[in-house]
């Protein structure tokens, strides 16, 4: 490809309408966005980390200009639901797994959040990990085997850390080291310090926790692929703890709780609604002890939201 038919690289950082898109080799440019692709439809937004996109120069006055002109098709995608009128917004593209990050302790964990962050990851095929950190903290090893206990037994791969100490860091650096991963979870549990004790000399920010409010401060602004030293990047996003699930319909829900779509398959009546209609293998589960009952309540609050939706016309676009 010529220099007037533009390059090809990857979005490493979105701020404000720039987009740092690395071409190899080191080299970085900052790019805007032609007019043409703003008026694109696209599920999220137009452009995210992990993006690959062709830019052109175009010599200005001063020094050159880019722009991009072109976005690949996305392997794989993040996207949620967030912001004015509940619309999807992207976290990142071509990732290879999302890295869910949650603290057994300061702040509590809040197992609807993990849940929902979870479904974003079954709801676009991407394989997900579940760290738990701050074990090293008084309480810590107790909620974080409650936690296992809940994830494990699903099939989801389970990894307990501490930051702190640097407990279970090295097999969660060798992880990181393969492919894309995006860290994803609430503010205040400690993705941006896991990545600082793994490699110190990212120098990332971190922030402290409102002992009143027991929620983090924001500390990532803007999401952005990070190369780890290791080999591999990490796309850091900013924490959110609202977190909204775009375009999974009622009757999707149940295979983004692969436990409940497993034991649902034995229910006596099909399209059970596990709400305690007779032989509802689900339910008898949940009596068993084989699925955690906080897990069914996360369902049915998704479930009742996505047939919410549909009432309101709110689906996905494509």
């Amino acid at each position: 490809m010529s220099e007037a038919e533009g390059r090809w690289g990857e979005v490493w950082e979105t701020t404000g309408g720039v987009y740092r898109v690395e071409l190899g080799g080191g080299e970085q440019v900052d790019a805007f966005l032609r007019g043409r692709l703003k008026r694109e439809a696209r599920a999220g937004d137009r452009v995210v980390v992990g993006d690959r996109v062709r830019v052109v120069s175009e010599p200005g006055a001063d020094e050159s200009t880019w722009t991009i002109e072109e976005v690949e098709p996305r392997r794989s995608q993040i996207v949620r639901r967030s912001g004015p009128g509940r619309k999807a917004k992207a976290v990142a593209a071509n990732v290879d797994r999302l890295v869910v990050v949650a603290s057994v302790v300061a702040p509590d964990p809040r197992p609807e959040v993990i849940d929902r962050l979870l479904v974003l990851a079954e709801s676009d095929e991407v394989p997900a990990v579940l760290v738990l950190n701050k074990v090293d903290l008084p309480g810590g090893e107790a909620s974080a085997k409650a936690l296992s206990a809940i994830y494990r037994p699903i099939g989801y791969d389970v990894r307990t850390v501490s930051a702190e100490t640097g407990e279970g860091l090295p097999p969660l650096a060798a992880l990181l080291s393969e492919g894309v991963s995006a860290f994803v979870g609430p503010s205040g549990v400690g993705k941006s310090s896991l990545l600082n004790a793994i490699h110190p000399g990212l120098s990332l920010r971190t922030g402290d926790v409102s002992r009143r409010l027991q929620r983090g401060r924001h500390t990532t602004v803007s999401s952005r692929l990070i190369p780890l030293p290791g080999g591999g990047l990490v796309a850091d996003t900013p924490g959110f703890a609202d977190v909204g699930v775009w375009g999974v319909g009622e009757s999707e829900v149940e295979r983004c709780y692969p436990e409940i779509a497993r034991w649902a398959e034995q229910c006596r009546f099909r399209g059970c609604a596990h709400a305690g209609e007779p032989g509802c293998a689900v339910i008898e589960a949940i009596e068993a002890g084989e699925i955690a009952p906080s897990r069914l309540e996360s369902f049915r609050l998704l479930r009742d939201e996505a047939r919410a939706d549909a009432r309101h016309g709110g689906r996905r676009n494509g």
